[in-house]
Order: C-alpha cells, then sequence, then structure tokens
C-alpha cells in the first residue's frame, strides 16, 4: 500500500493524516468544503512543530518534508482516485459513516481497503455499506498518536486475512504499534479499559457529587496517572463524546445533555478549540 487517503480532518484525522505523510506516504487529506481544508492546514502546521519538538528522531525538515506529502481535496471521488488504503475519521455516528461509505464504495478503486477510526462501532455494524467487506475492517489510532502510538486492528468475520495481514504491515510502517484483535469487541482494548473510567467519572459530576476537577484530581493524585478523565475527555473532543454518549442512549442522556449545554452549544470543543473542561493556551 503506498497511496493513502483519510476521510475527516478533526484532530484525530489530522494526526492520522500526518502521522502517515511523516513516514514518507502520499495522503489525501480529504473533507466536505474549504473551510474544514483550510482548517486542517492550520492544524497541519502545528503538527509539524510538534512533531519537531516531540517524536523521537524527528527535526524541523522532515516535520516539513510529512508536509510537503499531504494534498487536500473536497471532491470524494477525486480524493481516493488512486487510493490503496481509504482510513475514514468522519464523525461518530452510524448515519453519517455509513452514508460516507456508500459513496466511497461507487467511488474508490476495486483494489482499495477501506479501513474505520471508529471507538465503538464494530466493523460488522458497517461492512454492508462499504461494498467490500472482505476488504474493510477497523484501524483505530489513539490521540495524540505520535506519543499513544497503539493501532487498534480488528476485522469482521468476513475480512479477508490477508487484508489484515496488509494493514499490520502498514501501521507499523507508520510508526504504529500494531495491536491485534481476533474477534469482535465492542470498546475494542483501550476503549474497553478507558470508557468505563470515563463513564463512572461523568455519573460523578451529572449526579451533583464532585466538579470534574475534583475527579480528575482525584484520579491524578491515588493513581498517578498524568491525565484525569475529563483532561481526557478534552484531548479526545467534546464533540466526540457528546455524539458517543448519544448513541448509548438513557444511560448517558443526562451526560450528553450536560456536555451540549455547558460546552456544546458554546463552542468549547476540547484541547483542539483551546477549551472544553479546561482552558489551554495556544501552542508555539
Amino acid at each position: 500500500m503506498r497511496n493513502i487517503t483519510v476521510l475527516g480532518t478533526g484532530v484525530l484525522g489530522s494526526q492520522i493524516v500526518f502521522q502517515t505523510a511523516i513516514h514518507g506516504f502520499p495522503v489525501v487529506a480529504y473533507d466536505i468544503n474549504d473551510a474544514a481544508i483550510e482548517a486542517a492546514r492550520t492544524r497541519f502546521a502545528e503538527l509539524a512543530k510538534v512533531y519537531a519538538r516531540e517524536l523521537p528522531g524527528a527535526t524541523e525538515e522532515s516535520a516539513a518534508r510529512g508536509l510537503a506529502n499531504i494534498s487536500y481535496s473536497t471532491d470524494l471521488a477525486e480524493a481516493v482516485a488512486n487510493a490503496d488504503l481509504v482510513i475514514e475519521a468522519v464523525p461518530e455516528n452510524i448515519t453519517v459513516k455509513t452514508d460516507t461509505y456508500t459513496r466511497l464504495a461507487a467511488a474508490a478503486p476495486e483494489h482499495t481497503i477501506f479501513a474505520t477510526n471508529s471507538s465503538t462501532l464494530l466493523p460488522s455494524d458497517i461492512a454492508p455499506s462499504t461494498g467490500r467487506p472482505d476488504r474493510f475492517l477497523a484501524l483505530h489510532f489513539a490521540n495524540r498518536v505520535w506519543i499513544h502510538n497503539t493501532a487498534e486492528i480488528m476485522g469482521s468475520p468476513e475480512t479477508d486475512p490477508e487484508v489484515f495481514a496488509r494493514v499490520v504491515k502498514f501501521a507499523q510502517e507508520i510508526g504504529m504499534v500494531p495491536i491485534e484483535i481476533f474477534k469482535e469487541k465492542a470498546g475494542y482494548l483501550l476503549n474497553s479499559l478507558l470508557v468505563p473510567l470515563l463513564d463512572a467519572a461523568a455519573d460523578l459530576v451529572t449526579g451533583g457529587y464532585a466538579t470534574p476537577e475534583s475527579v480528575d484530581q482525584t484520579w491524578r493524585v491515588g493513581t498517578g496517572s498524568p491525565m484525569g478523565p475529563f483532561q481526557i475527555l478534552d484531548v479526545v473532543g467534546l464533540n466526540t463524546a457528546y455524539n458517543i454518549a448519544l448513541a448509548a442512549g438513557a444511560p448517558r442522556a443526562e451526560f450528553a445533555a450536560y456536555l451540549k449545554e455547558n460546552f456544546i452549544d458554546k463552542g468549547k470543543l476540547g484541547r483542539g478549540t483551546g477549551e472544553g473542561f479546561y482552558t489551554y493556551p495556544a501552542e508555539d
């Protein structure tokens, strides 16, 4: 696999693009309109600085080469015309994802492999809309991919084992640690561990037991972890947290409403926008 396309240039989609590009792959960054693409250009410029500073072995020169490997498109057919692999990182909403794959299936070459970065949906939830369930699987990245460089790889019962192996190899080639998951599991491995923590934190706040700051302080001091659950949510992005809470239905409805009223409606979407549960200074 040589030519890579990433659909969606939000916080994590942009990181996937840059992680791939800085490791020498030409990448097409696709999003739905010019405004989204301009926002992506700004993210990539900032990521180039972060990678040069934080990725072992990276330099300003290698980061600049990474930027040069990125091209941009708002035309889906154009974006995937030469793609060997399409990584989808659109909003965590089953309707949005299945609509995207229906259009993608009609536009992409027959040989193209599709991979979803979904953090909660199973490959078999999406596979029927792809038109190629044997060439479709999940490739799940964690935020701050240059540091938290796990790549969880999970197929559906229909995924071709050779396709699975090719994606494992690709993950290694872009500096990730492939985590092979042998059968479908909601939440994969990372989120099977993380989501119960985030849900418990949400219940403590929406139940009126404590503030987000107190919950985070308790977790950091008590476990030695560098971040508390609400700091993690800011990194994940509160739009993503909101969509996941909505999809969960009644058990998480109160938290979804809390996020919408206090953050989403005010444009406070987490670290990516400079403010969420906490306020973040602009990175140099």
